[in-house]
């Protein structure tokens, strides 16, 4: 799913909470500032929900939204896919941020430039335009649109 272009994907709704219209939110990352009370987001039909109230639950957050009144109110909204916009923060590694970079290695062999971030258990991967998956716990270096990495011998072979 798509949404605004500036915007990121952070959060998709879940299922109802009882019956005031409360709702799960399930975060896409660890910031859970984007579920302080004033924090907003955006759907993609351009609809803008403003936290008015949240607390920790299981995996997620239980979310209150003024204007989601009821049970029914809400269960129109799950699934529902949750853009925001991206949090400052110069020591993190942001997707949106490696996409497009070029991954050089430290003696200076260019490894082509990150069309995807690929999850996986061990260490996310940056697949390349050549089809290479690099994990990111090989990066030692971020200098602008450059990833500068240390890979262990045969990583490319």
């Amino acid at each position: 799913m798509t949404g605004p272009p500036e915007l990121l994907e952070v959060g998709i709704i879940g299922r109802p909470h009882g019956i005031r219209g409360d709702l799960t939110v399930r975060l896409l990352s660890d910031r859970t500032e984007r579920v302080d009370p004033g924090a907003s987001f955006t759907t993609a039909d351009g609809r803008t929900l403003t936290v008015a109230a949240s607390k920790p639950h299981q995996r997620g957050h239980i979310v209150t939204f003024p204007g989601v009144a009821d049970r029914n109110a809400a269960e129109e909204l799950v699934g529902t896919t949750l853009f925001g916009a991206p949090v400052e923060d110069p020591e993190a590694l942001w997707i949106h941020e490696l996409i497009g970079a070029r991954i050089v290695e430290v003696d200076g062999t260019d490894r082509g430039v990150v069309v995807a971030v690929q999850e996986n258990p061990a260490s996310d991967l940056l697949v390349t335009d050549s089809d290479a998956l690099v994990p990111l716990t090989f990066l030692v270096e971020r200098d602008g649109d450059t990833l500068v990495i240390d890979p262990p011998a045969g990583l490319f072979d």
